[in-house]
């Protein structure tokens, strides 16, 4: 078992892991499974109640919002297994594992 936080010989920084990805990366972002946009309109959470969270490595969150609106996103795809199991991300994510996570990854739709 991995820990979350790991460390390399070479850099000594802590490297993150994408919770969509699974790639060690030195950064995160912060997505909402639910659209902040989109909260208000749905009844899905309860007042008060937290917003679903995924810690992403910024190529899996630009390229979830380039193929994603956020009605989608809030509609179908508000969860990380229904995101791995699109078509499309599921293909995104099967390339982009094997790229180097200190590269700039471009996104397309």
């Amino acid at each position: 078992m991995t820990s979350f936080h790991e460390t390399t010989v070479a850099d000594a920084e802590p490297l993150l892991r994408c919770e969509l990805c699974g790639r060690a990366v030195v950064s995160l972002t912060v997505h909402h499974l639910v659209p902040r946009s989109r909260l208000a309109r749905l009844s899905r959470l309860k007042k008060g109640e937290a917003t679903p969270l995924a810690d992403l490595c910024p190529a899996c969150h630009r390229q979830i919002h380039a193929l994603f609106s956020n009605r989608e996103l809030a509609d179908e795809f508000h969860s990380l297994q229904t995101l791995r199991a699109e078509p499309r991300l599921e293909k995104f994510l099967r390339w982009v594992r094997k790229q180097d996570p200190n590269k700039k990854i471009r996104v397309r739709k």
